[in-house]
């Protein structure tokens, strides 16, 4: 049985949605200090729905493919959606992944969540 999924290896090999938004509307960095796995997720939000999303990852293959699944899963959505993504929903979407690479699925739910706070923090300021 292999270690990871055609899909891990798919978006591994082949990431969707990599680099930057240099005007992002909230950004989201993370990182594990265990493993050393840094991930940082930028978006661009129009209204309640996220039109871009882009993300740098320091980190193994799992750390990349749960990068990439996760904005696949998130672009295009309501904010209200995107704020029930969870770490599970990601490792199901990648066909799974091994238990000691779940930390990679955790990772991208919490840079999309700190990238919703950094967002939320940028609207309070503006209306200040």
């Amino acid at each position: 049985m292999a270690l990871y999924s055609e899909k891990v290896m798919d978006h591994f090999l082949h990431p969707r949605n990599v680099g930057e938004i240099p005007d992002a509307d909230g950004v989201g960095e993370v990182g594990n200090a265990k493993c050393g796995d840094i991930m940082k997720i930028y978006l661009k939000i129009d209204g309640d729905i996220i039109t871009d999303v882009k993300f740098n990852t320091f980190g193994c293959g799992s750390a990349i493919a749960s990068s990439s699944m996760a904005t696949e899963m998130i672009k295009g959505k309501p904010l209200s959606e995107v704020k029930k993504l969870t770490n599970q929903a990601v490792t199901e979407a990648l066909d799974g992944l091994p238990a000691h690479k779940i930390h990679c699925s955790v990772l991208a739910e919490e840079a999309i969540q700190s990238a919703l706070e950094d967002y939320r923090r940028r609207q309070e300021e503006a209306e200040q």
